[in-house]
């Protein structure tokens, strides 16, 4: 596997997005303005991808926000998930980031958990997914 960095969303994490949140979990508004000032990460398998992720500098929160963390289909349990995650905290570290958040839906809170994130705040919608801000420090 190989992850590669971007500075604008790449139609790979495109394609992988629509795939995961669209087709399979029903929500409606996948993109959006962050998009345009996020570093996007994918992974590769070989030239297939079959990962992604989003970073970007939430004020508000103080820290580091990863988002749209999917894996297709085809690729899950093989701890891809958990490779992603890894990749985008070395990439805030090598920023000096000390902060890392995620907006987890409360159904995969214990991935988060398993790499050191708890979780801050109440559960809270999005669309219609519950969801929960998770933090670690780095």
């Amino acid at each position: 596997m190989i992850t590669r960095q971007y500075s604008y969303l790449p139609e790979a994490a495109k394609t992988i997005r629509l795939s995961v949140f669209i087709d399979e979990q029903g929500f409606e508004v996948e993109f959006d303005d962050i998009d345009n000032r996020a570093v996007h990460l994918v992974m590769y398998d070989d030239t297939v991808p079959v990962a992604t992720c989003r970073i970007f500098y939430d004020n508000e929160k103080r820290a580091y926000m990863v988002g749209r963390v999917a894996v297709v289909k085809e690729y899950r349990s093989k701890h891809l998930g958990s490779l992603m995650m890894i990749e985008a905290e070395n990439h805030i570290k090598n920023i000096g980031g000390k902060t890392i958040a995620v907006s987890a839906q409360c159904r995969v809170s214990d991935f988060y958990k398993k790499l050191g994130f708890s979780e801050e705040g109440e559960m809270y919608y999005d669309e219609f997914c519950p969801h929960i801000l998770m933090k670690k420090e780095l």
